[in-house]
């Protein structure tokens, strides 16, 4: 016995973070329950716009895939959810069975207790045992003796009474326990079937495209010229600006340079006047003494030397400046913009959509897509919304273009301090360039293609002139 004492301890110890542990572990679950519910609302939705084309794309294939992702984790969630469920059965289980057994030991021994209660029932009986006392202390004890085993028979009852009302509380809550689990079996259930359905719907949406796969392929090689005439007129932006910092600071450069100089020449003037009026003062002095010294012995006719001119002490150098611990460029030339582009930097994994609501349909780089022989590069991250959704600014700073883009439609360039973001393929526009925007301010509308009936932006990221890998800069 003594060796599982500290193993009891141990236990006893870490119950309550198992506990705490298991009840986060809840939350978690719940939360990603309501958000994969809002997920498949979005996914269902934006499926159902991509119905209303006139025959199958590739933007419906995508959204059935988006649709069967969602669907997919919402059966693991709901597994997870089982398996709570489960464990809690399986601890209402035992805790029936503990309670079970408590109220027939409780029931055993008060059987007990009645039947002593029933022998001695008579008042005959009570005072005979009162009475055969030897003292009158033991005749006190043995009356308390009485009133305690009346006192231990009535807590025994009312035991009895509690025990059997937490056991009919926990045998209710394992049928709660268990209906729930037989409504979650059902739900899962039903989930699994609907999933079986829209894979054979996603299978016939392929076998009709592979059918236009050259159709389809001529129309990639069209968008990736627009994206490409798109990249030129984006990247003729930002070298615009490059060059307008780059000729400012030179400027800047240039006037400090100036200035450093005159304050040069205008010492340099100072010190000159200085060293010449010294030396005039010398003069005097030395003639002064001669004429005062004339009627001095030859002797004493020597003349005094004259005084030096006042040494000018050198101008104590400048302190070397201290090595900046980043490397800044022209776009950083201001206090506000280096700092600018530090909180860009720092919220890289944690931007925010540029949309209310809606899913990502496209990522950054070469995608291969799994069912057909077709690839696409993006240069952004491309989010769907819905039809005419509001486009956010998805970082504070300066819009510094607005242009049309081949194709149809908008983009914005906002700058960050070294960083642009690029929003490509808007309906409209609400901000004009040199116009100051916060986080989360709407800037323009989604525009609608034909390939996904629904409203898409595509959001690319520069670091200076170089394009960044979006993937790695938006949440999850």
């Amino acid at each position: 016995m003594k060796k599982f004492i500290p193993l009891l301890i141990l236990v006893l110890a870490l119950a309550p973070g198992m506990l705490h542990a298991q009840n986060q572990s809840r939350e978690e679950l719940e939360r990603r329950k309501r958000e994969l519910q809002k997920e498949m609302e979005d996914a269902q939705n934006m499926l159902k716009e991509t119905k209303k084309s006139s025959r199958e794309n590739l933007g419906q294939l995508r959204a059935l895939r988006n649709k069967i992702d969602v669907r997919t984790r919402m059966i693991r969630n709901i597994n997870e959810e089982i398996t709570f469920i489960n464990g809690d059965i399986n601890t209402a289980l035992r805790d029936v069975k503990t309670l079970q057994r408590d109220l027939d030991t409780l029931k055993e021994q008060y059987a007990q207790l009645v039947v002593a209660a029933y022998k001695n029932r008579s008042s005959y009986a009570f005072l005979n045992f009162i009475f055969s006392a030897k003292s009158f202390n033991d005749a006190v004890k043995r009356y308390k003796y009485l009133q305690q085993y009346r006192d231990f028979r009535r807590r025994q009852a009312d035991n009895i009474i509690e025990t059997q009302e937490q056991l009919r509380v926990k045998v209710k809550n394992l049928q709660d326990q268990r209906e729930k689990r037989s409504t979650a079996l059902t739900t899962e259930q039903a989930e699994r079937e609907t999933l079986e359905k829209d894979r054979k719907e996603k299978d016939e949406v392929i076998s009709k495209l592979k059918g236009r796969e050259k159709e389809l392929a001529q129309d990639i090689a069209q968008k990736q010229r627009d994206q490409k005439k798109v990249q030129d007129l984006i990247r003729a932006v930002i070298r615009k600006e490059i060059e307008a910092a780059r000729k400012k600071a030179e400027a800047e450069e240039l006037a400090r340079k100036k200035a450093i100089e005159a304050e040069k020449k205008r010492k340099e003037e100072e010190r000159q006047r200085a060293l010449a009026a010294a030396r005039e003062a010398a003069k005097a002095a030395a003639a002064q003494n001669a004429a005062n010294n004339n009627n001095n012995t030859a002797a004493n006719n020597k003349p005094e030397t004259p005084p030096p001119p006042p040494e000018t002490k050198p101008e104590p150098p400048a302190p070397a400046p201290e090595k900046p611990t980043r490397v800044y460029n022209v776009l950083e030339a201001t206090p506000e913009a280096a700092a600018l582009s530090e909180n860009f930097e720092s919220n890289r994994g944690k931007l925010p959509w540029p949309v209310e609501t809606g899913s990502i349909i496209g990522y950054f780089g070469i995608q291969k897509n799994p069912d057909i022989k077709i690839t696409e590069e993006n240069d952004g991250m491309i989010f769907a919304t819905r039809k005419g959704g509001n486009v956010k600014a998805v970082f504070s700073g300066q819009v510094r273009s607005v242009f049309a883009i081949p194709g149809g439609g908008y983009a914005i360039t906002i700058k960050h301090g070294q960083y642009f973001t690029n929003y490509v393929g808007l309906s409209g526009f609400s901000v004009k360039s040199g116009q100051s925007v916060t986080t989360g301010q709407v800037i323009g509308t989604a525009r609608t293609n034909d390939e996904e009936s629904a409203g898409v932006v595509e959001v690319q990221i520069y670091k200076v002139d170089k394009l960044q890998n979006a993937n790695t800069w938006f949440r999850k």
